[in-house]
């Protein structure tokens, strides 16, 4: 149990290292019941390799025996007894028994035992461990702590372990170490495979305690494990731990008067902690406050004037399940008895239905009023567990039903999109109801979309709005919206057109519904009218979100950032936790494609946290690739592949389209910084099939034109420059504009691609704007393969300066070579050696390129060169640079 204790094994792995060269150190580990010393002491005798080891473990009922401890510690070492000055060896002798001589005073031994260790030290570095010090003879303890406080050149680590904090005198002076409970990341490695909001629970009841989250965890019953957790204290539990401390507890408390049991048991029940509602509700029990003395002579319970508070979590949990069932119903009932309903209505509902052991209308109504405050109040993933228990108190299957789909609407909002799926498997089947049929409809589709295919996931949801037709109106249109935002994430065009036709009077569909028809400026216009509508304080969530996926899609990345970061707001402030992650990767989109790295970085990295922790691992799948591409683009090419074929082992298997194309996009981008052309082209072609339309690749399409070129496949370009072009013309966006006037340069005769460049930078106002840099390179590139080196100076040095402040080392590279290559030379090339300094500037930019891995072919397209001249100025270089293969390239150059 050492997770997240880096720094306490650090610690002891210095004491053993200072020990080793000859320094002696001590140590005093504390802190309460299984908080992890002895695993710690486990961990310095583990690490302890070359040195002879000492252990000696207390034993509470030895305690009484004068110097046992001492003697367990020596038993091995009893033959360098005789090492000693007779005073002292004779003194040993008799504490042990070996002699019939009268004890001697305790400074002897403390001495004795001191030299005694110092001696054995002189063989070699020792350890000494005493575990359990609270539990070992004073005597023992005493003069163990003399000897640690007198340690100095010995190569002697003793290290302590007492439990609580109270350690008395005999250890006083010896540098301390209090072991506190574990943070969340440490405590959730404890109890893997467990849903985030149960690890979060069993954590809150552990109080971080390491020992208690492996008991309180293996003690869960099956429904517990899945999710179905009251605020109450894990009271449904049908085990109990059985660990020695554990068993300890509960033997303690089983000691106690009967009447303060049944205290203790009420305390235990309560989550207030106030001491005066203990202790009226233990009064309908006939306890009295008089009965809690005990239970605090013994140091379970601490109490001031108004709080009760166990000593350790597994007294708590011992307390309360360690008494009868029937004990335990009379606490629940006594404290809602005693809660205020106008205060502690939610505490008072949650006690009765602990209580109850049948249906019960009238706490499963209590326990919906709970469950509606809740919701108000953003706490879902609370809201959910009420309606869930008020459903298992039903009787009739109708409201039973609506109980188990509100549970699992709120177990989605919350994030727990897998106990979504297990509350929609206990919804009693058919529902006759239209309203509820769609609302159910709408929960297998969350877990299809979660767990399965999106495109299933819209077809469902298209299903069921077939089937309700026009009976609900007010279902309807949230059941095509859903199935849109499915479909979309599926990249299957035909079934966004088939949603889309359905009712074409909705905006969010009537975008969709023009744009795979090819009516660009129709589309456009009904995206005004939805972005405008989606502005309202009125508007529904799925519509503002669609509406800044839309604008994504179609390139008004202002509006799509801003509609992004309202979604984002409206999760924070709702509480909707498990459409946060999806709202952070529009946003980062957005923001990636208005070049703000550093944000859509900040947004992508904390949507991923969120997905990982919520278990949805399709949002995840799309935020890698946001994250992907940003890697992408610093040629970070190892973490760029890592995030995006991770991507694409969940997207592809599953047919999430449009996360494909964005992870292959990402690959794409990566190759193309690199310089591998080739590649480029395949990555980003494949990438424009999965996007599963035209329309819908939009944002790949400058990049797809510039592989093609760069990889000497003009035909390959021409129709991705088409489109854009098209595109650009209909929207008003000087973004789109000046990407489609770029690739115009690229593709079109040398005699317009001035104007085109010019008008590009133009229309790309915002200087230091990767895409602007991007549009610099390319044009100094063309300028210098026209030899007019002084013109293209200008921009290169322009897309330098912004590649390397935004860390694009790759883009950099490729600016930096082209520099020199128009002769202007830059620090970075200069080697200590000067051996690249005697490459001419077109040896050096072919070098730089071989490097990479890139081919003599991909090289020559990259450098509009041929081939055999890529070659023969590898062939001149190799000599000047002192090696003789290629493979040598990447060392030499550290790239």
């Amino acid at each position: 149990m050492l997770q997240g204790r880096s720094a306490e094994r650090d610690r002891i792995d210095q004491m053993l290292a200072e020990a080793r060269l000859g320094t002696s150190s001590a140590l005093l580990i504390h802190g309460e019941a299984g908080i992890g010393k002895t695993a710690l002491l486990d961990y310095a005798a583990e690490r302890a390799d070359g040195l002879r080891m000492l252990r000696v473990e207390g034993i509470e009922s030895e305690m009484e025996l004068a110097f046992g401890g001492l003697h367990h510690a020596f038993l091995p070492v009893l033959n360098f007894l005789d090492r000693l000055p007779g005073p002292q060896a004779a003194a040993m002798k008799s504490i042990f028994g070996l002699t019939d001589d009268v004890v001697p005073n305790r400074l002897t031994i403390s001495l004795a035992v001191l030299t005694m260790l110092s001696e054995i030290a002189e063989e070699g570095p020792l350890l000494c461990l005493i575990d359990d010090a609270q539990w070992l003879d004073q005597p023992s303890v005493a003069v163990f702590t003399f000897a640690a406080r007198r340690l100095r050149a010995e190569g002697i680590v003793m290290i302590f372990a007492v439990r609580g904090g109270d350690h008395g005198p005999e250890v006083e002076g010896l540098p301390r170490l209090l072991l506190e409970g574990l943070d969340r990341a440490a405590a959730a490695e404890l109890v893997p495979g467990l849903p985030p909001y149960v690890v979060d629970r069993i954590i809150e009841e552990s109080q971080g305690n390491p020992l208690a989250l492996i008991e309180l965890t293996a003690a869960l019953t099956p429904a517990q494990r899945f999710g179905q957790l009251s605020p109450l204290p894990l009271s449904e539990a049908t085990t109990r731990p059985t660990s020695r401390i554990q068993d300890a507890f509960l033997s303690q408390i089983r000691r106690l008067p009967e009447a303060t049991q049944a205290v203790l048991n009420v305390a235990a029940a309560d989550d207030t902690g106030h001491l005066t509602v203990v202790l009226t509700a233990s009064g309908r029990l006939g306890s009295a406050i008089e009965d809690l003395a005990p239970a605090e002579r013994a140091g379970l319970v601490l109490l001031s004037g108004e709080a009760i508070r166990f000593r350790h979590p597994l007294v708590r949990y011992a307390a309360y399940q360690g008494a009868p069932l029937a004990r335990r119903i009379a606490a629940h009932k006594a404290l809602a008895e005693t809660l205020e309903p106008s205060r502690h209505a939610h505490r008072r509902a949650w006690h009765l239905a602990a209580a109850s052991t049948d249906t019960d209308e009238y706490v499963a109504d209590e326990l919906e009023r709970v469950a509606e405050w809740a919701d108000s109040r953003q706490g879902m993933a609370s809201a959910s567990a009420a309606y869930e228990r008020a459903a298992q108190l039903t009787a009739d299957p109708k409201r039973r039903a609506r109980r188990l789909i509100c549970a699992a609407q709120k177990a989605s909002e919350a994030g727990q999109d897998e106990r979504c799926g297990a509350l929609a498997d206990q919804v009693p089947l058919p529902l006759n109801d239209p309203g509820m049929a769609a609302d159910f409809a709408r929960l297998r589709a969350v877990v299809e979309l979660g767990y399965g295919r999106p495109a299933s996931a819209g077809r469902i949801l298209v299903a069921c709005a077939d089937l309700i037709g026009l009976s609900r109106p007010d279902k309807l249109a949230p059941l095509l919206v859903d199935a849109v935002h499915a479909a979309f994430s599926s990249g299957d065009a035909d079934l966004i057109a088939e949603i889309a036709v359905r009712n074409s009077d909705l905006l969010v569909l009537n975008v969709p519904a023009r744009l795979l028809k090819g009516d660009v400026s129709g589309s456009l216009d009904a995206l005004r009218d939805l972005v405008r509508s989606s502005r309202s304080p009125d508007a529904e969530f799925m519509d503002r979100l669609m509406a800044g996926i839309y604008c994504h899609v179609l390139a008004d990345h202002a509006n799509a950032r801003d509609i992004a970061a309202a979604s984002v707001a409206h999760c924070r402030d709702h509480g909707v936790a498990g459409w946060l992650p999806t709202a952070l990767h529009v946003l980062a989109q957005a923001e990636l494609a208005l070049g703000r790295h550093e944000e859509a970085s900040a947004h992508a990295t904390e949507g991923l946290r969120l997905a990982e922790y919520y278990h949805l691992d399709h949002r995840a799948a799309h935020l890698r690739a946001v994250l992907a591409t940003l890697a992408a683009v610093r040629g970070q090419e190892e973490h760029s592949r890592s995030l995006a074929n991770e991507s694409l082992a969940y997207t592809r298997p599953r047919d999430v389209g449009r996360g494909s194309a964005d992870a292959l996009w990402a690959l794409g981008l990566l190759e193309l910084g690199l310089g591998r052309a080739e590649a480029a082209l395949e990555r980003l072609e494949t990438a424009r099939q999965e996007a599963g339309h035209p329309a819908l690749s939009l944002f790949m399409l400058a990049d797809l034109v510039e592989a093609a070129v760069r990889a000497s496949r003009p035909e390959q370009a021409k129709e991705p420059a088409r489109l854009l072009a098209q595109w650009a013309a209909a929207a008003p966006h000087p973004h789109l504009e000046a990407l489609a006037r770029r690739c115009l340069a690229l593709t079109g005769p040398d005699g317009e691609a001035e104007a085109h460049f010019a008008a590009a930078l133009h229309l790309q106002e915002v200087r230091g704007d990767f895409e602007r840099a991007r549009t610099e390179l390319l044009y100094g590139e063309w300028l210098r393969r026209l030899r007019r080196k002084i013109d293209a100076r200008g921009h290169l040095r322009e897309a330098l300066e912004v590649f390397e402040r935004l860390s694009a080392k790759p883009w950099a590279h490729r600016a930096r070579a082209e520099l020199q290559a128009a002769g202007e030379s830059t620090d970075l090339t200069e080697r200590a050696d000067g051996c690249v300094n005697r490459l001419s500037p077109q040896e050096r930019e072919v070098v730089r390129l071989a490097a990479t891995g890139a081919t003599n072919r991909e090289i020559a397209a990259q450098l509009f060169l041929s081939p055999r001249t890529v070659g023969h100025h590898l062939y001149r270089a190799f000599p000047k640079l002192g090696i003789s293969s290629r493979t040598e390239l990447a060392t030499l150059l550290a790239l």
